[in-house]
């Protein structure tokens, strides 16, 4: 009898997961270009349009794209992954596919920038209120609730200042008001932290983040049960066309191969860099989810199982920021993160730039602090740059 996937260890479902060979038998996944499929007979075009197996249109599924969702559902431990062009495109499907005119949201204030923009801007313009909420505080998730709350949405960590959340008690407060729970997973990675298995019912990720981890392409995804994905977005997937391009599919159906090695790699070369700016006179304050100084240390011993590859400091000034930022040599100056090299941003000026200044302050974000993403560079190199850097600041 085959073996079931799920089965499986981490490191094979990385490598062997999802995979569907065309009849030529081909190592590596096939990368199917094409937009649309042609059908033996009207009979069998019929069938697939009611529902039956088989592709129609590169927008409603694709086989590489297909290969890559199964992958990434099976590493996740969940039922089922759609697959969309940006984690952008991730966020806004899984908000929008719970919500409609007249709900309430309740989210924690400590989110991505283009994520505030989505709650606040866009979502109001279709009847949708939302009530931001400090994401460690289980009261004020509990006060925040209204008979009209339907969905809570958290970042853990946080971006930028790894702000963590316990997933398993905000679920709860979520469900017990008959909410569901959305958890942006992307600082923690797939191989960190499971927010299905604490309670949360959709997880989204920026595949454009450690997923494809070497700055290629933009990808994002949506995950969670087989009757939520089917019920919230099958059909706003299928015809408001924000599908993830075979191409990019299949470059990170290839990248899932070696993330658990990279992610891995990354932590362990995070937490050597992190002890150097805890240790700096320089630095005011060091964040970083693998050191027991975290200010929610329990709680990701409760639900992590290493501490990612992003560390934030404050050196209690832009003007200090900046020249730490212009002395590096080795680290780029770049807003991405989970990427093979190391990248440091100032948020106040970039990822959080539209964040108005009021709203920053109240998630301890001032101008003083650097986000950085640690890569696979050597981590003795990493230190003497950062360090160089340090002294300039």
């Amino acid at each position: 009898m085959a073996e079931d996937p799920r089965d499986w260890e981490v490191e094979t479902r990385l490598v062997r997961g999802g995979m569907a060979r065309s009849p030529y038998g081909e190592i590596s996944e096939a990368l199917y270009l094409t937009q649309s499929f042609a059908y033996d007979s009207a009979e069998d075009a019929d069938a697939r349009f009611a529902g039956g197996p088989g592709f129609i249109y590169q927008r409603f599924g694709n086989p590489t794209t297909q290969m890559f969702e199964d992958r990434l559902a099976l590493l996740e431990g969940a039922e089922v992954c759609r697959a969309t062009a940006s984690g952008m495109s991730a966020v806004h499907v899984a908000l929008t596919g719970l919500l409609k005119a007249g709900d309430h949201l309740v989210a924690g204030r400590a989110l991505f920038g283009s994520c505030r923009w989505i709650i606040s801007e866009w979502l109001p313009r279709f009847g949708v209120e939302t009530t931001y909420v400090d994401a460690t505080d289980l009261e004020a998730w509990k006060n925040a609730v209204r008979p009209n709350t339907k969905a809570f949405l958290v970042e853990s960590p946080a971006n930028p200042l790894l702000e963590v959340t316990a997933i398993g008690a905000v679920a709860e407060i979520a469900h017990a008001a008959g909410a569901k729970l959305v958890v942006d997973n992307v600082f923690a990675t797939p191989i960190f932290q499971k927010p299905l298995a604490l309670g949360a019912d959709i997880v989204v990720y920026s595949a454009t983040k450690h997923i494809d981890g070497q700055g290629r392409v933009l990808g994002g995804a949506i995950l969670g049960a087989t009757d939520l994905m089917t019920e919230s977005y099958k059909d706003i997937l299928r015809h408001t066309g924000p599908a993830m391009s075979p191409f990019n599919s299949w470059v990170l159906l290839k990248a899932l191969e070696t993330l658990e090695l990279r992610v891995r790699r990354q932590t362990e070369n995070a937490g050597k860099v992190a002890n150097v700016f805890a240790a700096s006179g320089k630095v005011k304050k060091t964040i970083y989810c693998g050191r027991p100084d975290h200010p929610q240390a329990a709680i990701i011993a409760n639900q992590m199982t290493g501490g990612g590859n992003v560390v934030a400091f404050d050196l209690g000034s832009r003007e200090a920021a900046f020249r730490f930022l212009n002395a590096l040599q080795i680290v780029d100056i770049s807003n991405n993160l989970g990427d093979a090299k190391s990248m440091a941003t100032h948020p106040c000026t970039t990822t959080h730039r539209s964040m108005p200044e009021a709203e920053r302050l109240e998630i301890g974000l001032t101008e003083g602090w650097v986000r950085m993403s640690v890569g696979l560079e050597g981590a003795g190199d990493l230190s003497r740059d950062v360090s160089r850097a340090l002294d300039a600041a």
